[in-house]
């Protein structure tokens, strides 16, 4: 195999990597449609990071790259593929944008011969070992060398812009492995810090005090002002963002196959039966029902279905079923069963008949093929014959020819059918024998067996249990029906609650669904029903979407535009803590002016006095007292030992009245100073490398980023 191809293989395998250390991924769903990417009309901008704008040809590239990526992996083509891919690409490019724009501002660069080094020093980038040459293999930077060259001079323009893109990405982990080491290597723990920490850590109070709960004033009686909430609102801003969204509440009508439906595909599978049982080609048979046959063995233990050991117990010829799997009625027939290993070691001397790629004339590979058996009956060392004849894109090299494989890789259509039929079927461990390939000639030693066991080779024709076209059109008509009845939402509401609700409906609601998302919470994936409700208004209804197995009809029940939040929007956060602080006013009203603690448990009504003993400064909660942190300042302020505090404290669940009893300290086992220093910088310095960290540089760069996400206009 040429190295281009090698190239282009490994491409076609792994997701192109932008910054190794530092991406987030997100699992979303499909964005694309054909007509989106070729009209000319679309605006090319798809987003703005930064003021940099990015444009659709180029990124759309990389949505490419990435969907190949994930289908290489064995990801089906399906929406969320496709949107993961989008989702993927684009953060990616915000990474990209946001750190090398600090590149340039730091001077972080990457020379041509620092490049080289990472191509071809001591010490490659993980990059190239993986992308440019075999990871199996020892890296060989004349090998990289001359891969790079070859695409440079003869490959396609695919080729080049991957060999481009590659280098690229070396270049970016490399300069970001400089941006980390800037933070990394500036963190320290100064030894004042520790010393006050350990000093905290020994400190003990004692209070006695009284509380009055905030629950004691109903919350009915305290009433919080949409100007209120406003007024809070704009003090803190970050705090409320919003992105653009809609949300909608929709009634949905199943078009899953009925009892009916599979009661029909029962009847069908079950008249098939017979024929599977009585056919002389299965696997022919199976293939005009439009069932796949694997002709080989699997191993028993390998499978997963939950009536296996009735299929197993089949003679040969035997048929079992039908049964249900998952959503399908399945027929089984026994085709044989044969002790083999789970997995064959084996080595082999190869050499190749593949003259344009470097390979011996088909007469030369044999006779040469024979000189290698003779060579090694007579004692020659096996390493030696690999490492002379073996083609390095073999694989087989570093572990002197010797390989291992599973009995299913072994029977799988790729592998080449002699080598499989001599090392699992024919041959038993210590022979050995010269097979001819495809590939060239080899001469194989089986070294052994491992783990043999019962295999068994079983054909399989399944039923899918679909909805029929009366169920599906049942189901429409019923969606059709309530949206003609449902001009508005006031009427979608009315309509539901009078006619729909008791033959059974359920209305749903869907929140905060943004533009560029192709998920509907509850419903599932469908990009175009996204589309559709940020065309409609606030109130429209929407025409019967298929979304799944089901039909829905959905009326749009709040539009947010991206900014601050209104203070509808943020009542249920913010409404709570204005509440307590009114009825903090209030408690702190009817205390009145404290002098001890038994007056204010008297004006609160005969409160008792608690006890909060062994407060530690730096505890989260404590029995007595809960988590309050207000009242732990107050009761390790060195100023009030001995004394009643006499503001009351507004805590989290309540009011307080607090005396300090008591301040002390206790020994605490710090160990040595240096030592914690030591262990706390190299904690930081792990919390700075964690990607989903705030304070990971790369997170903290794209929460500062003025990021505009125009996607949904071309996706």
């Amino acid at each position: 195999m040429s190295v281009i191809q090698d190239i282009r293989d490994k491409y076609a395998k792994v997701t192109v990597v932008l910054i190794a250390l530092a991406l987030v991924g997100f699992i979303l769903t499909d964005y694309f449609s054909s007509q989106s990417r070729g009209m000319s009309s679309l605006p090319n901008t798809i987003g703005v990071v930064n003021g940099k704008k990015v444009l659709f040809d180029e990124f759309n590239d990389k949505v490419t790259q990435e969907e190949e990526g994930l289908k290489s992996q064995g990801y089906p083509q399906t929406a969320a593929l496709s949107q993961q891919a989008l989702d993927k690409a684009w953060n990616q490019e915000i990474n990209q944008i946001v750190l090398s724009q600090s590149f340039s501002d730091l001077g972080i660069s990457v020379g041509k011969k620092e490049l080289n080094d990472l191509l071809y020093g001591t010490n490659p980038s993980s990059i190239a070992r993986q992308y440019l040459s075999n990871p199996q293999e020892p890296y060989n930077p004349a090998a990289v060398q001359q891969t790079i060259a070859q695409i440079r001079k003869s490959g396609d323009a695919n080729q080049k812009t991957q060999l481009n893109q590659l280098l690229n990405n070396m270049v970016l982990e490399r300069q970001y492995e400089k941006f980390n080491a800037v933070f990394s290597n500036s963190l320290n723990t100064p030894k004042w810090l520790v010393e006050k920490q350990n000093s905290d850590n020994s400190r003990l109070a004692k209070i006695s005090f009284v509380k009055e709960n905030y629950t004691s004033i109903p919350d009915s009686t305290i009433k919080v002002t949409d100007a209120e909430i406003n007024e809070y609102v704009s003090k803190y801003p970050k705090q409320f963002k919003q992105q653009e969204s809609r949300s909608i509440a929709y009634v949905s009508f199943s078009a899953a196959p009925s009892p009916t439906d599979s009661a029909a595909v029962l009847q069908e599978i079950s008249q098939l039966k017979e024929k599977l049982a009585t056919a002389d080609s299965v696997g022919m048979f199976l293939a005009s029902e439009g069932a796949n046959f694997f002709d080989g063995y699997i191993n028993a233990n390998t499978v997963q279905i939950a009536v296996k050991d009735s299929i197993f117990r089949l003679p040969v010829g035997g048929v079992y079923g039908p049964y249900l799997d998952g959503n399908s009625y399945v027929v089984a027939r026994m085709m044989g069963s044969k002790i083999l290993p789970d997995s064959v070691k084996c080595r082999h001397v190869l050499i190749s008949n593949d003259i344009a790629n470097g390979g011996f004339a088909d007469s030369l590979a044999a006779a040469k093929i024979d000189s290698v058996k003779k060579a090694i009956e007579g004692g020659a060392n096996w390493g030696e014959m690999v490492n002379k004849y073996n083609p390095q894109s073999d694989g087989s090299r570093q572990a002197a020819g010797e390989m291992t494989f599973s009995s299913t890789q072994i029977q799988d259509e790729g592998f080449a059918p002699e080598f499989a039929k001599f090392i699992l079927f024919d041959g038993k461990p210590g022979e050995r024998k010269v097979v001819k390939t495809s590939f060239g000639y080899h001469y194989i030693e089986i070294q052994s067996f491992i783990k043999p066991t019962t295999h068994y080779k079983v054909a399989y024709l399944p039923r899918e249990i679909v909805a029929s076209q009366e169920t599906d059109n049942a189901a429409l008509n019923q969606a059709n029906e309530f949206a003609a009845e449902s001009r508005d939402h006031k009427a979608f509401e009315t309509n539901y609650e009078k006619k729909w609700k008791s033959k059974g409906f359920t209305r749903n609601q869907a929140p905060n669904i943004p533009s560029w998302s192709s998920e509907v919470p509850g419903l599932g994936l469908s990009r175009g029903f996204v589309r559709a409700i940020y065309g409609a208004d606030l109130g429209e209804v929407l025409k019967p979407e298929r979304i799944e197995n089901n039909y829905v009809v959905a009326a749009v029940t709040e539009v947010l535009e991206e900014g601050t939040m209104s203070a509808e929007k943020a009542r249920p956060s913010v409404e709570p803590m204005l509440r307590n602080r009114k009825k903090a006013a209030a408690i702190q009203a009817k205390i009145g002016a404290i002098t001890t603690l038994e007056a204010a448990a008297t004006a609160l009504g005969g409160k008792t006095i608690e006890v909060g003993d062994s407060l530690r400064m730096t505890g989260t909660q404590n029995v007595a007292i809960g988590f309050e942190p207000r009242v732990l300042g107050v009761a390790f302020n060195p100023a009030n030992q001995g004394k009643v505090v006499t503001t009351a404290i507004p805590g989290l669940a309540g009011v307080f009245v607090v005396r300090v009893d008591q301040q002390s300290t206790t020994p605490v086992l710090a160990g040595d100073i240096q030592e914690q220093r030591k262990a706390r910088t190299e904690q930081a310095k792990q919390a700075l490398s964690n990607q989903y960290s705030p304070n990971n540089p790369l997170s903290i760069l794209r929460n500062a980023a003025e990021v505009k996400d125009y996607r949904s206009k071309r996706y």
